[in-house]
């Protein structure tokens, strides 16, 4: 580092608008949700503050931003300056020294004032790898208008099964009124997400002490079994297509009575720009059945920096830019305060936060309440909730969510899917050498 850069970078991050870095273009890969795209919006501001940067945003759709960067940061191919990675990278690329290390913070960053759980799963024996952009739990959205009407009330902590009586009851396909929508679209960031924390509840695991899947096991059929039974009853057409994004698009558009899935769609879902039901959300705790342990996710959304990159310094500014404090303020100031990054900072937890945003108090409690690593009933060898933090999980766990999208869609049966995803990832780790 520069001795220049690096007296400045102990400073503050805002005073760094005064280094001349040299014209220099850094290429952001993100994902296509809203709180990204409304920092590509206001990164204007940004780059009016550093007239030396130039920002290229490459933004996709999920599946596809976790495929391009997996192939770039494993090849080394140096494409993008800054990107937008969660737990489950921050702490392999980490560990394989892919990612700069997020080292010689300025105070005024206030890395403390980032919750710890958070800091943690960004971390590797100590190293922080990434900045946290969000963070988020699971949890779940329901129409009170609709749930007024048909005289149901909806418990605090909400059984499975009581989702699917709600769902079933609350269902009218002449009107394109679906009683659940949840995630169906393949993916192990995507429908294995919401599969796993259902699955977790119903007292599953994906491996036991000795790293045997467990897919055989009852607790998987029943919790699949609900799942695909459930979405055929209650369901919107084509849920096998449908990701977070569709099914916000869903639920913001009136045809969703219950959605269980990131609780950073709370903004989304109460503002009255883009949801058309604004004024009817309630909000709860994400269901479980027989235990509550491993029911709510915990995920961060956040920005990394990878070893190959030829603008670490300018890239670092940014992504201090973004994940600081000041950001916060600054979307606060443009877009209102319920619209702040959630689930990082302590700070953002005022009471004018907790005021303004109807879904704060739940997304606070789910995520102290969610340790990655105790995430079952039954002791597992692993850490994660909602995934397997060991580098074989991402083609595992894509292939086990083609499968259970096919039970889905019934190109197999629920036994058929379960069966398929016991061999293939049996096969998968005896090929890896578990138990190492």
């Amino acid at each position: 580092m520069k001795p220049s850069v690096k007296a400045l970078l102990v400073s503050t991050c805002m005073t760094l608008s005064s280094v001349s870095f040299g014209a220099q273009t850094l290429t952001i890969a993100t994902v296509n949700n809203s709180d990204m795209i409304r920092m590509q919006k206001l990164s204007k501001t940004f780059e009016a503050e550093h007239p030396d940067i130039k920002l290229n945003w490459v933004v996709l759709e999920e599946n596809v931003l976790r495929q391009r960067l997996t192939t770039d940061i494993a090849t080394q191919g140096g494409q993008f300056d800054v990107l937008t990675i969660g737990m489950y990278e921050a702490a392999l690329w980490g560990a394989k020294g892919w990612l700069e290390p997020m080292k010689d913070l300025p105070a005024s960053y206030a890395l403390d004032d980032i919750f710890p759980s958070v800091r943690e799963g960004l971390s590797v024996k100590g190293t922080l790898y990434a900045l946290p952009f969000y963070a988020e739990s699971s949890i779940t959205y329901y129409r009170t208008d609709l749930f007024k009407d048909a005289g149901l009330t909806m418990p605090e902590h909400p059984t499975w099964t009581q989702i699917g009586e709600f769902a079933e009851k609350l269902t009218d396909k002449t009107k394109e009124q679906y009683g659940l929508c949840l995630r169906g679209k393949a993916g192990w960031g995507e429908n294995m997400a919401l599969i796993t924390t259902l699955a977790n509840g119903f007292g599953a695991r994906w491996f036991d002490e000795k790293w045997q899947p467990q897919f055989n096991g009852p607790e998987w059929k029943n919790a699949l079994n609900f799942y695909v039974d459930n979405m055929k009853k209650s369901g919107p057409p084509g849920a096998s297509s449908n990701g977070f994004n569709e099914n916000l698009a869903l639920f913001n558009s009136g045809k969703c009575a219950i959605w269980v899935d990131a609780s950073v769609a709370g903004s989304f879902v109460t503002d009255k720009t883009q949801s058309k039901v604004a004024d009817h959300v309630g909000f709860t705790f994400a269901p479980h059945e027989t235990t509550d342990k491993g029911t709510s996710w915990m995920y961060s959304w956040s920005l990394a920096i990878p070893a190959s990159s030829k603008a670490k310094e300018a890239a670092k500014v940014f992504t201090m830019w973004a994940t600081s404090k000041e950001y916060s303020q600054l979307v606060a100031k443009t877009d209102g305060v319920a619209n702040v990054p959630p689930g990082t900072r302590t700070s953002t937890y005022s009471d004018d936060y907790m005021k303004a945003a109807p879904f704060a108090k739940v997304t606070l409690e789910s995520l102290k309440v969610a340790d990655p690593k105790a995430p079952t009933l039954k002791p597992v060898p692993y850490i994660g909730i909602q995934l397997v933090t060991i580098p074989e999980f991402q083609a595992i766990g894509t292939q086990v969510g083609k499968f259970f999208s096919g039970a889905l869609t019934g190109q197999q049966t629920v036994d058929q899917a379960l069966t398929a995803a016991q061999s293939t990832t049996e096969r998968e780790m005896k090929r890896a050498g578990y138990p190492k």
